[in-house]
């Protein structure tokens, strides 16, 4: 009996033994210092390379976006293209920081290739900046277009529609999508040559000749005011003004890096 009280002892104490270990490994100290880096949850915000920091106030609501290029196209890898998704709500600049990019973009090529749409500028060499801007909401016709151009010296009416792409400009009249579609400055492109050369002669305009846009807003007349070339990159043109105006875009022939421009303000 003797015996088997000192076997249950031994027992007994080798079981707790053999526990202790499992115990102790509940408590456990944290890694070395140096092994493990802080929570970024309580890193402070830095600002790096000059960038705005949240205190600047930054607009982030839908009001400050903007509505990209369609995927794919040419556009689509320019900084700065897109349309302003709520315009004139907050002020926002029609594209981010309003640079013009020179020396990587072009429109209207002579020959071939999809026109790629340039950044406005956040000058305008007209009548300054404006909040005046009228998107193609509601101005479509049953044919596709937004509504006519008229050149009466030229003997040139035809239909206009949305966007320049190579489809709308082998068929009409292409307006820049990111220009107004009927009050400020309304920009249009075409080609000169060709079956669909509706802007070949615009370069023999004069001051004073008539132009005439009309679409679902109604019909306004203008009167031509300036007739020359522009670079290829120089959209100055193209941006916003308090006048109503319109601006005819063309290639010029055999001088890929030019344009001619022609532009027309609303006679009052």
């Amino acid at each position: 009996m003797k015996k088997i009280l000192t076997m249950i002892t031994l027992i007994l104490t080798l079981t707790m033994l053999a526990a202790t270990p499992a115990l102790a490994a509940e408590t456990f100290e944290g890694p070395d210092p140096g092994l493990s880096g802080k929570p970024t949850s309580v890193d402070e915000s830095r600002t790096i390379g000059g960038y705005p920091s949240e205190a600047d106030n930054i607009n982030r609501s839908k009001d400050s976006a903007f509505i990209p290029p369609p995927f794919g196209s040419p556009a689509s890898n320019n900084l700065g293209t897109g349309t302003l998704l709520t315009p004139g709500i907050s002020g926002v600049a029609p594209h981010p920081g309003g640079h013009t990019i020179s020396g990587n973009s072009t429109f209207l090529p002579s020959d071939s290739g999809d026109p790629l749409l340039p950044p406005p500028s956040a000058e305008s060499s007209n009548s300054g900046q404006s909040n005046k801007f009228t998107l193609p909401d509601g101005l479509f016709y049953a044919d596709g277009s937004i509504g006519t151009l008229s050149i009466p010296r030229l003997n040139v009416s035809a239909k206009v529609y949305e966007d320049e792409s190579l489809e709308n400009l082998a068929k009409g009249i292409g307006h820049f999508k990111f220009t107004s579609c009927w009050d400020g400055n309304v920009g249009f492109a075409a080609h000169n040559r060709g079956a669909a050369n509706f802007f070949g002669q615009i370069h023999t305009l004069r001051n004073g000749d008539k132009i005439v846009y009309t679409t679902k807003l109604g019909t306004r007349a203008y009167e031509v005011y300036f007739v020359g070339q522009i670079h290829e990159t120089d959209f100055s043109r193209l941006g916003r003004t308090n006048d109503n105006i319109v601006t005819l875009v063309t290639c010029v022939t055999n001088v890929p890096e030019m344009r001619w421009c022609v532009q027309a303000k609303e006679i009052v």
